[in-house]
């Protein structure tokens, strides 16, 4: 079955996104590892299901601007098919990939599919549920990086998000958000008004081609 995913719509409303289940495996050579990402389609994963470009693209940022994240705590929000947070696992990250309930078997598999030979070099990917604005306050704010990639679709999770966000940088994590800048979606209006509020944002990475923007963020010192 051929599967083609338009990114300009992640609810494409006639796409094979929301048919019937199948799977699918990529290879993916990032920062010299070899990460394979199965990918579940159907109508309970949704958008979750698919590597997005944006998230690609932050992977590569890191290698591009050599950001360390050897021995850093990072959490990883929305992580759909955990591509991000596993290759920062894989440079001996501690990551705890988090996302709705519904993707975290995927999230475990893809996991579990991509421990090295010689085991993880620092401790093993935690796999966590995590609702926005809703049960964030059961994790720590004891983060160095926050990582998000391509999560701002949705215009009404927009606040519950910053909520997540606040609360998670409180004690000084950097967030790094990789967005495909969806007008339709309000995505701009996000990194413009919703996470300005709350957030020091800049922006450090712009693919025109692809319509990518990869942000830097921390919480103001006034809040």
């Amino acid at each position: 079955m051929t599967c083609v995913v338009d990114e300009d719509d992640p609810f494409p409303v006639d796409d094979c996104l929301f048919a019937e289940t199948f799977s699918q495996e990529n290879l993916y050579s990032l920062v010299g590892h070899e990460l394979r990402i199965r990918q579940v389609f159907g109508a309970n994963l949704g958008v979750a299901a698919p590597v997005w470009e944006a998230a690609l693209h932050l992977c590569r940022y890191f290698e591009e601007q050599r950001v360390e994240l050897r021995g850093k705590r990072i959490i990883e929000l929305g992580a759909g098919t955990g591509v991000v947070g596993i290759l920062a696992a894989r440079l001996g990250a501690a990551v705890t990939l988090t996302d709705l309930p519904l993707a975290l078997p995927q999230l475990e598999a893809n996991v579990s599919a991509n421990m090295p030979s010689s085991g993880w070099p620092s401790l093993s990917p935690a796999v966590l549920p995590l609702s926005w604005g809703e049960d964030h306050m059961n994790f720590t704010s004891d983060w160095d990086l926050v990582l998000c990639a391509d999560i701002i679709y949705l215009p009404q999770t927009y606040p519950l998000l910053v909520d997540t966000l606040t609360h998670l940088c409180k004690k000084g994590a950097v967030a790094y958000l990789s967005s495909k800048m969806r007008k339709e979606h309000g995505t701009p209006g996000f990194y413009e008004e919703s996470l300005p509020s709350r957030f020091n944002v800049e922006l450090v990475h712009r693919d025109d081609k692809q319509n990518i923007n990869i942000y830097r963020a921390s919480l103001r010192t006034d809040q």
